[in-house]
C-alpha cells in the first residue's frame, strides 16, 4: 500500500493564489450603471446570496447599482425571524436581509414587484424590510428598459 508522507492539511493553509489578479479592477466611469435583477427563491440555491454580494461589489466600484426584486425573488427582501422578526434562528438566517440591509446603507436602491408581492406570496408591503421600494408589476420591464437605454450593466439572476 502506497504512504502517505504529506502532512494532513490544517487552519490557515493556502489552497490557490488568492492575490494574483489576472484582468484590470474595473472601476465605473461616470455615470454608469448597473442592474442586478432577482427571479429566484431565498434560500433555495447560493445565487440570490453570490449576486447580492456582486451587486454590493458594482457599488463599491462606483457604479450606480439597483436591484430588483420579482417573481420568487421577493422573497429575498421579506423580514424575517425566529421566534421574532429581526431573531437568526440558524447561522446564515438573516444572510438576504443583512446583504441587503448593507448595500442600501451604501447607496443602492432595491426595488420590489407589489404582484409578486402580494399575489404569488401573500405579503403586503408593511412585509418588505425598511428601504425596499415596491413597485408596480408594470414597471418591472420599464426598469430594466431603463438600464438598457443607458447601456447599463445587467446581471440577470434566475432559478428555475
Amino acid at each position: 500500500m502506497p504512504a502517505v508522507d504529506k502532512p494532513a492539511h490544517k487552519k490557515g493553509d493556502f489552497f490557490v493564489d488568492y492575490e494574483e489578479k489576472v484582468f484590470e479592477d474595473v472601476q465605473a466611469e461616470a455615470g454608469q450603471k448597473a442592474l442586478v435583477t432577482f427571479h429566484t427563491v431565498a434560500f433555495e440555491g447560493s445565487i440570490g446570496l453570490v449576486n447580492l454580494l456582486q451587486a454590493k461589489r458594482l457599488l463599491r466600484k462606483g457604479f450606480e447599482t439597483t436591484v430588483l426584486l420579482y417573481g420568487p425573488g421577493v422573497t429575498l427582501g421579506v423580514q424575517r425571524g425566529f421566534p421574532t422578526l429581526g431573531d437568526e434562528a440558524f447561522p446564515g438566517h438573516q444572510n438576504f436581509n443583512n446583504q441587503l440591509a448593507a448595500f442600501m446603507e451604501e447607496g443602492g436602491k432595491v426595488y420590489a414587484c407589489r404582484f409578486a408581492l402580494q399575489a404569488l406570496y401573500g405579503h403586503g408591503e408593511p412585509s418588505l424590510q425598511p428601504g425596499i421600494v415596491p413597485i408596480n408589476p408594470l414597471d418591472v420591464l420599464d426598469l430594466n428598459l431603463l438600464h438598457k437605454r443607458e447601456n447599463a450593466v445587467i446581471i440577470d439572476t434566475w432559478t428555475v
